[in-house]
């Protein structure tokens, strides 16, 4: 088992359970982003089209992984415990985890408002959505590992941007 400073692990072979909550949880906000997309509708060019989204998708979610969350994560955690020394560990880790959180729903956010096409419910409705995808990510990496982390955002792609992506792309486009 590899581990990063502060306890966040790679892979730990005890975690099925973890896995498959992160598995169930990336389920369910892949299935109910479709109905916000009906209402909302994100653009084509968001998705990748059959068959390169099955090749596409996995590695983007890493690069995503480790640019949205590993990289910052880690930078954070070395930064705040070097200058607070004294302070709690894990505030210090939380702190770190929600900062980090915020990093791809504010991304996102931006991008929509830039588009102006979307009105506030909707740039509402879908940093929110991102920013509880990007909780659980970093409880899950915390809790379980990187490969349940990991695993989330390969699920929820697999319904959002493989599966719904086909359909919506025969259907709204």
């Amino acid at each position: 088992m590899a581990t990063f400073p502060r306890g966040f692990a790679i892979y730990r072979k005890q975690n099925r359970k973890g896995l498959l909550r992160a598995c169930g949880l990336a389920a369910l906000f892949g299935i109910i982003i479709i109905p916000a997309d009906l209402l909302i509708a994100f653009p084509a060019d968001i998705n990748v089209p059959f068959p390169e989204s099955p090749l596409f998708y996995p590695a983007i979610g890493f690069f995503a992984e480790i640019l949205f969350h590993v990289l910052p994560l880690a930078l954070l955690l070395i930064v705040l415990s070097s200058v607070f020394r004294a302070a709690n560990r894990n505030r210090i880790i939380w702190f770190s985890v929600v900062a980090v959180a915020l990093l791809e729903p504010v991304y996102q956010t931006l991008w929509m408002v830039s588009l102006d096409r979307y009105p506030v419910w909707a740039v509402t409705y879908d940093a929110l959505h991102v920013l509880a995808i990007n909780l659980l990510q970093l409880i899950i990496f915390r809790r379980y590992d990187f490969v349940s982390m990991y695993a989330f955002r390969l699920v929820y792609y697999l319904f959002w941007h493989i599966g719904w992506g086909y359909l919506r792309l025969e259907i709204l486009f």
